[in-house]
């Protein structure tokens, strides 16, 4: 699963540009799915009938995309200026190597230098106009042979394991879920699965508000819905305990609720029951920040029973994402056994 989690993670699937990690997991799946459905936005839904003909059905959720940049102009000089998709805290940026579009055009993200700025300008956090990417191009025409408006930009990152079983990648938010899901797949189970995996989580949710509005009008309309994602940690000495949300080593995080979600008391009741069961250590988030597919997945049509279980993760939505490796399999263990009790 770990081999898997770092080939998902060295894709780029910049949200809404996800289609390297939706190929990889279409082939990934075929040798288990009954179905597989790929939707207009670009989702995958993967069904997985279960061996009793009165199974209920779960529909397990993952995000595909991640953070990156989109290029909205070039300059006379050949630089590339930049928004970002997702949420990106800028400070994040200044220098970073980053790879444009599908033929992975390296380029640098750069600022005016030290010795040029002026003191008031070396006081303040540069503002997002303010930064560019050189991918090394002379002049306008030269980029625009190579680049075309809307390009996306990935960080390039390492796959690293480091320290005291930690895993340090890009995208882990939510390769994480993604590497789950194709883990839980390859068993029968006697309930009826839908593996999705969802497009534009980090650009407002789009694509588990189209999944989410299909399935639960089919023949085989999930009972309920577990979101499976890589969450917030912020266990950082800099700030107070009531603030950190979450750590890595604290065990899986089962939240309660979300910026857009409160979990269905009695999913939330069950997954902690089975992680005390298994005798795996959880925790939940301790600060309410964030959201996730969840809250599309709740509302669609009239409504589905729906709760999410994560891995926390250290410097989200960095190049530098870091998650306690252990934990990912304490999350595919406890999602096992919730299954076999549905």
């Amino acid at each position: 699963m770990i081999k898997t989690l770092k080939e998902l993670c060295a894709l780029n699937g910049v949200t809404g540009h996800e289609d390297a990690v939706r190929d990889y997991i279409i082939k990934a799946a075929k040798p288990y799915a009954d179905e597989i459905i790929t939707d207009k936005l670009g989702s995958v839904m993967i069904y997985r009938a279960g061996s009793r003909e009165d199974a209920k059905t779960a529909m397990l959720c993952a995000h595909m995309d991640e953070v990156g940049l989109l290029i909205r102009s070039i300059t006379n000089d050949g630089y590339l200026k930049f928004i970002c998709a997702g949420g990106i805290d800028r400070r994040v940026l200044i220098g970073q190597r980053v790879f444009i579009g599908e033929k992975r055009i390296p380029g640098v993200i750069g600022l005016k230098a030290k010795h040029l700025s002026s003191d008031e300008e070396k006081k303040n956090l540069p503002k997002l106009e303010d930064l560019y990417i050189d991918a090394g191009f002379s002049d306008k025409n030269a980029a625009e042979s190579q680049i075309e408006l809307g390009d996306y930009a990935a960080f390039d990152s390492k796959q690293v394991e480091f320290g005291d079983d930690m895993l340090k990648a890009k995208a882990l938010d939510d390769r994480v879920g993604c590497a789950a899901l194709l883990k839980l797949m390859e068993k029968r189970r006697s309930c009826n699965v839908w593996y999705v995996f969802t497009v534009q989580e980090e650009n407002g949710l789009r694509g588990a508000h189209a999944a989410s509005f299909a399935l639960s009008g089919g023949k085989n309309r999930p009972d309920i819905a577990l979101v499976v994602e890589g969450t917030t940690a912020a266990d950082l000495p800099s700030l107070p305990p009531h603030r950190q949300v979450c750590r890595p080593g604290g065990g899986v995080v089962i939240p309660f609720m979300d910026s857009g979600t409160i979990s269905d008391r009695e999913l939330f009741s069950k997954l902690t029951s089975t992680a005390e069961k298994l005798g795996v250590k959880w925790q939940t988030k301790e600060y309410i920040s964030g959201g996730t597919d969840a809250a599309a997945i709740q509302r669609a049509r009239d409504g589905i029973k729906t709760a999410a279980i994560a891995l926390a993760v250290r410097y989200i939505h960095t190049p530098i994402s870091s998650v306690k490796i252990s934990e990912l399999f304490d999350i595919v263990n406890i999602i096992d056994s919730f299954l076999e009790e549905l």
